[in-house]
């Protein structure tokens, strides 16, 4: 399940038009230098910047294995530049390297699961998600720990979140983290999921231990399954989330932010597969969503009031938004059976100019992220095709002032080159 939410970031300083730019000559893995290094920075506000350089960067769960049925690789990161994703300059994590231990041992799995600055030095770090041993009485431990960003990007070790006992409820796992400034004080918090349905609400900045500048009680909330990325949908000056009944298909809510922190339930959205929040027609501020089910796509915009409805025929959808043309709408992302971008419009969204993505490779495919990756205030949109356990390809799409260039992509690689290369 990928709830996303994008409205153009910028994320470098040299704008640029895609149409024509040397860009959209595809950059393929094998032509690229096997390794190169994480270009420094200073710090920056842009989203995903591990390394502060003032460019988004990639974050690839699940990476291709050596051998089928082999352990997983660990997380992989590609680092962006003033002209893009860079596949050379990346990283792996593995939890071999950088995992924290919990009672002694390592964990065995290591998934990306939210980023943002916890601890405002400009640098975006990575909350993972872990399986820490539990003999399977009482309270389980925390199964998600921070990497941080520096200069050189995501190069220490991970710590454990700390969650207070006081913030705490029941025996479930906490986790499902979402990050977003709830309270509006500048400070990125974090909702993880508690149980009851009721969530847990650390408030930043973050130590660098792990732990949060404070932590009350477990919040209600109107389910047991926060869901990210967090966004402002009301023009508040907090942030909101959307907090589904259960993981899977089933009804969600829009839980409004504000100066105690993520505790107020908005609208109530229709039963789907999936939610994307975006500004899908020119309303007021307020912004609108979308709501992925079995027979078509639901609409509710001008949240959170949501009094103006409407649909797509876009059945059983993942979803996605972002803006691809710069114009301060957002497209959105469909990847059910086929992959289609709905263009965001003043007469609101409609199947009319619907582009269709066909990947430059046969496979599976899944929208990874959507995001301004060149800083040119237009997404990319990064797809992946994969074939068994063992073969994949990823393709980076660009964004530009008529809308998603689909016909071929910008950059593609393989996560295979995040294995370690046999000895010659």
């Amino acid at each position: 399940m990928s709830t996303t939410f994008l409205l153009a970031a910028a994320c470098g300083p040299t704008p640029h038009d895609g149409a024509g730019s040397a860009r959209h000559t595809p950059v393929r893995i094998a032509d690229a230098p096997a390794q190169l290094p994480v270009p420094r920075g200073k710090g920056s506000k842009a989203p995903d910047d591990f390394n502060g350089d003032g460019h988004r960067d990639l974050v690839l769960n699940d990476l291709v294995k050596a051998q089928a049925h082999a352990d997983d690789a660990g997380i992989g990161i590609v680092y962006g530049s003033e002209r893009g994703l860079t596949p050379g300059a990346r990283q792996l994590l593995s939890p071999q390297r950088q995992a924290a231990l919990t009672g002694g041992r390592l964990p065995a799995v290591f998934d990306a699961e939210a980023t943002c600055d916890l601890d405002k030095d400009g640098f975006t770090d990575l909350v993972v998600s872990t399986d820490p041993p539990y003999d399977g009485q009482g309270r389980p431990p925390v199964p998600l720990q921070l990497l941080f960003g520096s200069p050189q990007g995501l190069t220490g070790k991970a710590v454990k979140l700390a969650i207070p006992d006081s913030a705490r409820v029941g025996n479930d796992w906490p986790d499902q983290p979402v990050c977003g400034d709830f309270d509006g004080d500048g400070a990125q918090d974090l909702v993880v999921h508690a149980s009851g349905g009721q969530l847990s609400f650390l408030r930043g900045p973050f130590t660098r231990k792990g732990s949060p500048k404070t932590a009350g009680a477990p919040v209600p909330a109107p389910g047991n399954a926060p869901t990210g990325p967090s966004a402002d949908v009301n023009d508040d000056g907090y942030d909101d989330l959307v907090v589904r009944t259960a993981q899977g298909t089933g009804r969600s809510a829009v839980v409004l932010g504000g100066p105690s922190g993520p505790t107020r339930t908005g609208v109530v959205l229709p039963s789907g597969v999936d939610v994307a929040l975006g500004a899908f027609g020119k309303g007021e501020d307020d912004l609108d969503a979308a709501i992925g089910t079995t027979d078509e796509t639901s609409l509710r915009y001008d949240l959170p009031a949501a009094a103006v409805r409407g649909n797509l025929d876009s059945p059983g959808s993942m979803l996605d938004a972002a803006d691809f043309d710069g114009d301060g709408l957002s497209e959105l992302v469909s990847s059910g059976s086929r992959l289609r971008v709905f263009r965001g419009r003043t007469a609101r969204l409609a199947a009319a100019g619907t582009v269709t993505v066909t990947p430059p490779a046969r496979g599976t495919t899944r929208v990874v992220t959507v995001g301004d990756f060149d800083g040119d205030g237009r997404a990319e949109l990064v797809v992946r095709a994969y074939a068994g356990e063992t073969k994949d390809t990823v393709a980076v799409y660009a964004g530009t002032k008529k809308g998603l260039v689909a016909a071929e992509p910008s950059v593609t690689f393989s996560t295979a080159e995040f294995l370690p290369r046999p000895a010659p």
